[in-house]
């Protein structure tokens, strides 16, 4: 969940300690402290509008499919269009935002994402409604790390700054939540299409806001823009998405699924050449190369990953095999959502700065892994309270445990010239994660209910056990790669506490 939009929040070290970021056109801090208060609330407005797009749309998902007739193995480009185009874009939104001005990327940020949102809402099939949320997600990439940036160069006293960026985490991390319960409200109460009209109101306040309240500036010191690294990644990485998704209608041995695969391969292999040869390069491998900071980008991709599968699967199995309405669907995530916020609350005040990452986050993988096995289990009789809930608290404390540290020591002993790639680096993972994860669990579901079907009359009830075979796939799938996660977390992750310095970096969620 952009995406993914209900993680834990920002780890509490990393935001009292974050350094004051100096303004954008050197402007004295003569601001009201009142004034700055009004900034956070814009800026709040606009996250939320993002977060909450990362899920609202997920519950709205089986209407949609059933009022544009596109098919099970085309559902899930509705989420990966938006968050394959967010995550892969995040870095030249930041580097934008630095070189032509933060204020000025965020309000083109939010009117793009609301002429997106229009144009998805009042989509009459599959194609407009995938072209609006991929547009969703390229304004999405610009407003969200110009945000983050706003954020930094308002809050220089340490107290306000800790308090600001402490606002900004709570909606970050409760925005999952808000949005899978708004979701249902919509969908059952106006349409799915209210679940993309919707952002309109947020935009207009953001935006109106954003005019009376936000300096215009851009850097004295403006950096250059990387554009063969630009296109390689971007590039490469739908093309590795594409190539997992043509698997469900292509076959794996066709080449329009080993071949886009390949080529986003090698075209992500000769971007990581090339950031070690740019004289600005996008993403820098110093950030990427620290042992403690790699872990943690690869538990981040693979909790993106598990989390959109276990979203999207579930919210088909209580829809369509339970007939839950919309708004008892997203009522049934949100003791999940309590549960990571409980953990994250946990590890970023307490566990994380007395034990490190080490023993945690393998912990946390390991209870993902238990959740997702323990979902295997539901069937057409299945009841929420013993059957659905316990899976799902398992889960969020699990990635409650996750989420929170990987993030704070992502972000660890970042240089200030590094740290805000180094937080955009963050999201993309996530994102990215929650793209392919997508892609490749409904490839490999889709088959699974094709494989169940073979040879059987497609009953009412062998079409419901086809379903429900089709969700248990992507479920253990999931509980596959969270379990490597745990093994990997467990081996590359340094013993002992994170000491986390003065650049450490706050990073949205």
């Amino acid at each position: 969940m952009s995406q993914s939009s209900t993680d834990a929040s920002p780890g509490a070290d990393a935001l009292r300690k974050a350094p004051a970021v100096p303004s954008q056109s050197g402007a004295s801090r003569t601001e009201r402290p009142g004034h700055r208060w009004w900034v956070l609330g814009v800026i709040a407005i606009a996250q939320l509008m993002v977060v909450l797009d990362a899920t609202v749309v997920n519950i709205a998902l089986p209407s949609a499919q059933s009022a544009l007739g596109f098919s099970d193995g085309n559902r899930q480009w509705i989420v990966t269009a938006y968050s394959l185009a967010f995550g892969s874009l995040l870095l030249l939104g930041g580097r934008l935002a630095d070189l032509i001005g933060r204020k000025i990327v965020f309000l083109t940020g939010v009117i793009g994402f609301a002429a997106a949102s229009a144009l998805a809402g009042a989509a009459q099939n599959f194609e407009v409604l995938v072209t609006g949320r991929a547009l969703q997600g390229l304004f999405g990439a610009l407003l969200a790390p110009a945000a983050l940036s706003l954020l930094n160069t308002t809050f220089t006293d340490a107290k306000e700054r800790a308090k600001a960026f402490g606002i900004y985490g709570a909606i970050a991390g409760a925005g999952g939540g808000v949005g899978l319960l708004l979701g249902g409200v919509l969908t059952e109460h106006l349409s799915w299409r209210w679940t993309l009209y919707v952002n309109l109101i947020f935009a207009v306040l953001a935006f109106i806001g954003g005019l009376l309240f936000l300096r215009p500036g851009a850097p004295a010191d403006r950096p250059k823009l990387d554009i063969p690294g630009t296109l390689l990644v971007t590039a490469g990485l739908f093309s590795v998405v594409y190539g997992f998704s043509n698997a469900d209608t292509h076959d794996w041995s066709s080449p329009m699924t080993w071949g886009f695969l390949t080529l986003g391969a090698v075209l992500l292999a000769v971007f990581s050449w090339w950031q070690t040869r740019a004289e600005h390069p996008l993403l820098p491998m110093r950030v990427l190369l620290d042992r403690n900071r790699g872990a943690s980008f690869t538990v981040l991709a693979i909790s993106g990953a598990g989390m959109f599968g276990v979203f999207l699967f579930l919210t088909y199995y209580l829809q369509a095999s339970l007939h839950y309405t919309p708004v008892k669907t997203g009522l049934g995530f949100l003791p999940m959502i309590g549960a990571l916020m409980v953990a994250a609350q946990l590890v970023t005040n307490t566990l994380l700065p007395k034990l490190g990452p080490r023993p945690i986050v393998p912990l946390g993988m390991a209870l993902a892994v238990g959740g997702m096995a323990w979902l295997t289990a539901l069937d057409l009789n299945s009841s929420y309270a013993a059957n659905v809930l316990p899976p799902l608290l398992v889960m969020g404390f699990g990635l409650g445990l996750v989420m929170p540290a990987a993030m704070s020591v992502a972000t660890d002993g970042i240089g200030e010239q590094d740290a805000g790639v180094a937080s955009a680096a963050v999201n993309t993972m996530q994102q990215v994660g929650g793209s392919i994860g997508t892609a490749l669990l409904n490839t490999l579901a889709a088959s699974a209910a094709t494989s169940y079907l073979a040879g059987k009359k497609p009953t009412p009830e062998v079409l419901a056990q086809a379903q429900l075979h089709s969700y248990s796939t992507a479920y253990w799938w999931s509980a596959g790669l969270f379990a490597v996660g745990a093994v990997l977390t467990l081996l590359m992750y340094r013993k002992g506490r994170v000491q986390t310095g003065d650049t450490a970096q706050a990073v949205h969620m």
